[in-house]
């Protein structure tokens, strides 16, 4: 069955810079397999020891599957599967300017 995968910034030198990659697989892990095969490397940014690396987020339509299934999560025909990378850091604590000072 064929999904359309939504591909990160941080990923698509892996994809020849494609922002959707269709791939196939009855289960997370089943496309993660396929998109390997024809894109090598990917598996190995997007897992760890064989589980999803901490810091890697995959939604099948909108559904984190760290709360469905984890990789044997299904998927079927038409899904959409979305890869999201954590995003972390900050600059500290915010400096909050009230509105009327710096307009003028």
């Amino acid at each position: 069955m064929t999904v359309i995968v939504h591909i990160p910034a941080l990923l698509r030198p892996l994809t020849n810079d494609q922002k959707r990659v269709e791939a196939s697989g009855a289960s997370v892990q089943e496309v993660i397999e396929y998109l390997d095969r024809s894109h090598p490397g990917i598996k190995a940014r997007l897992m760890q020891d064989g589980q999803l690396h901490r810091f890697m987020n995959i939604y099948v339509n909108d559904d984190d599957i760290r709360f469905g299934g984890e990789l044997a999560a299904p998927v079927r025909e038409g899904d959409s599967i979305t890869i999201l990378p954590a995003v972390a850091g900050g600059s500290g604590r915010l400096q909050h300017k009230p509105a009327s000072e710096g307009s003028a």
